[in-house]
């Protein structure tokens, strides 16, 4: 796969020849700061690479600072590599570390705008949501405003809104901070059956407790993925 050019758009999208449902190759990412002639760079990614196959787990850890989630934003399309390429299918959702939510909307106005913006017609919506509520436990706050939920039923929500349109690939980034224990084993038995059915997962944590749960993990040191 040949390297591709800043000024060429990233998200080239898998055409399933390979087997792949996620390939980032050579992904090479720096920050500019400052201003001429005091400006810096800071390189944070050097080459890294990622690739999920259908049917899998796969965990990013790395410290703080590391470039997780840079890595994470540059394989989902929010920032373009300066040289690698990406290819992805089409069929993905994407959780951030923060959630990015409306205060004054609740729950199923979010799952509601979701599924509009995904095409889902209103039946597929329906059952998809309950779906989710009954998962991660959080039916009883379906018409509670953001404003008003605990962080952790914001990550919930956050969680539900990526996996609305039951996609084939997700990319989860620090998914289950601000859990409970209970919500913790729910999100493990969640991605399990999305495993099952064929779907991957790529999850980022800086630390990984339950290895054994994960088909592999990357660990990025220096801005280069490390497979275990």
């Amino acid at each position: 796969m040949t390297s591709i050019q800043a000024d060429i758009p990233a998200d080239h999208r898998t055409d399933g020849r390979a087997g792949s449902l996620l390939e980032g190759n050579g992904l090479w990412k720096a920050y500019r700061r400052g201003w001429w002639p005091q400006r810096r760079t800071l390189q944070v990614l050097k080459g890294a690479d990622v690739t999920l196959r259908p049917g899998e787990i796969v965990g990013l850890v790395g410290e703080n600072g590391s470039g997780k989630s840079t890595l994470m934003k540059t394989l989902v399309g929010d920032l373009q590599p300066d040289r690698g390429t990406v290819e992805r299918t089409p069929s993905f959702g994407y959780c951030p570390q923060t959630p990015v939510l409306y205060e004054r909307l609740s729950c199923n106005e979010h799952l509601d705008l979701f599924g509009v913006a995904y095409d889902l017609d209103p039946a597929a919506l329906s059952i998809s949501r309950q779906r989710l509520y009954d998962e991660l436990d959080f039916a009883r706050f379906a018409d509670t405003r953001v404003e008003e939920l605990s962080g952790g039923t914001r990550s919930k929500l956050n969680l539900a809104l990526a996996m609305i349109h039951d996609p084939d690939l997700l990319l989860l980034d620090e998914p289950y901070a601000g859990f409970d224990w209970d919500t913790y084993q729910r999100f493990w038995d969640l991605t399990a059956a999305r495993r099952s059915a064929g779907s991957s997962l790529l999850i980022i944590s800086h630390f990984i407790a339950d290895e054994e749960r994960f088909d592999r993990i990357y660990d990025l040191v220096d801005g280069v993925t490390e497979q275990r």
